[in-house]
């Protein structure tokens, strides 16, 4: 295996194909490839050579081209974007000065392919890492003269037909999201490039470290990151939102497998766009997102926008915060009960709408919600209605005494009971959340 300076250039690639469901794997809906199951996390995306790593990779300037009509109008498409986007932030952006605003970041008190690049550009199968034989995925050997020596993570399509059309369809996407941000702070990761290798669709991205899960898990031991931390992850998972509203994009996907981290902590991305969309390209389906971070309006049959990602966001910042999963339902079912121990009772305008409504709501006056349960003794499922469900603890009392900057609790309550309205059309869109005080205004007093 070559080696460059004793550092070895490797990246990771994904091989998602279809498989069985059970356990905690994610129910396939309409355009959508199977993916790791939610208790393995993402697909890790190695961190290459430190030579290469960081602020010092390089990448070539693309060819100067002189510009058609097409191209003009894609700089005009470009500039909106930027000046909404400019708008909606405002001028105070915690960004500024990353590292500063970060601080400590903790609190006191399918199958995967390794590929190593070698010096010719040429990447080599490494099996000494691999979930599965070599042979499940079929994958030995690729090469892209185009991509060189960059630092870059791959991604690899199973090859069929209808997952070479959803990888066809995401990179259409991200060109898309990649064109609207060409300076690449936007927070959504940057397709490099692409290549076919024996009828496998690669993507190759750039090089970032690890995912929202594994940091947590790292540095929150248990208990969260510190505010100041989930302050800013919250300010740049913002902004990557109003870029894909701006761009009519739907992620589809968003939690914390799916987000990932720079080497220094400083910047996450949002990343793994195989469920993506095109806004108004919805299907109605229940199980459209991972389920834990499935928004309600998808459990019950209603029509879905960008009010999806935002609820995801808002289940992710709840975790980031206080290392719990918010919803951590088995089922739709008890994902809708745990929403309304949470937040009250669905409105009942929003389920007289929903197509799914009467598998989880009775007819009667009240709407009463029907809890599917199993019998401890028989193992039998029953049924026990719940005519009007009540809160049990909201988000206040789910982060009482999480920190002693209590304005700035305050404040984070405030933007996630927004963030997480069961109705759709009241939650916050990117734009006000941007404006929010817990993302303008800076912390006013020491973490705890």
């Amino acid at each position: 295996m070559r080696r460059d300076n004793g550092a070895s250039r490797d990246s990771w690639a994904s091989s998602r194909g279809a498989r069985a469901g059970g356990g905690a794997y994610r129910e396939p809906g309409p355009r959508q490839r199977s993916r790791t199951p939610e208790r393995n996390g993402a697909r890790p995306w190695s961190q290459g050579s430190p030579r290469m790593g960081g602020d010092r990779r390089r990448s070539r300037s693309p060819p100067h081209r002189p510009r058609d009509e097409e191209q003009e109008a894609d700089a005009e498409e470009e500039a909106r974007i930027a000046a909404q986007l400019s708008v909606a932030m405002g001028a105070a952006d915690p960004s500024d000065d990353e590292e500063a605003v970060l601080g400590s970041i903790m609190k006191e008190g399918d199958d995967l392919v390794l590929f190593r690049s070698d010096e010719d550009g040429d990447a080599r199968l490494d099996d000494s890492k691999l979930a599965r034989p070599a042979s499940a995925s079929g994958i030995g050997e690729a090469h892209d003269t185009e991509l060189e020596r960059r630092l870059s993570a791959h991604e690899v399509i199973r090859s069929n037909e209808t997952m070479y059309k959803a990888g066809q369809m995401e990179k259409v996407i991200l060109r898309k999201l990649a064109e609207a941000d060409p300076a690449g702070k936007r927070h959504c990761v940057r397709l490099l490039g692409s290549f076919d290798y024996r009828s496998h669709l690669c993507l190759v991205f750039e090089s970032l470290d690890m995912n929202l899960r594994e940091l947590t898990k790292r540095y929150g031991r248990g208990i969260g990151l510190s505010l100041g931390a989930v302050r800013l992850y919250a300010h740049q998972m913002l902004v990557g939102l109003y870029h894909l509203q701006a761009c009519g994009v739907l992620h589809a996907d968003i939690k914390p497998d799916n987000i990932l981290v720079n080497a220094k902590r400083t910047q996450v991305k949002l990343c793994d766009f195989g469920s993506a969309m095109f806004s108004g390209d919805n299907e109605i389906t229940p199980y459209l997102v991972s389920r834990f971070y499935r928004a309600p309006e998808v459990i019950l049959g209603l029509p879905y926008d960008h009010p999806m990602d935002m609820w995801g966001v808002g289940c992710v910042i709840f975790e980031l915060f206080t290392g719990r999963i918010l919803f951590p339902g088995k089922t739709n079912n008890e994902m809708l009960k745990l929403m309304m121990d949470v937040k009250g009772p669905f409105p009942k305008k929003m389920l007289r709408k929903a197509e799914f409504a009467y598998k989880h709501f009775e007819s009667d006056a009240n709407m009463s919600f029907t809890l599917m349960e199993e019998d401890p003794v028989t193992k039998r499922p029953t049924r026990r209605l719940i005519p009007n469900p009540t809160v049990k603890a909201d988000v206040a009392a789910l982060l009482a005494g999480q920190s002693p900057d209590r304005k700035k609790l305050a404040q984070l309550v405030d933007l996630l009971d927004r963030m997480l309205a069961l109705d759709p059309d009241k939650r916050i869109g990117p734009k006000e959340a941007l404006r929010h005080p817990f993302i303008k205004e800076p912390l006013s007093a020491p973490q705890a």
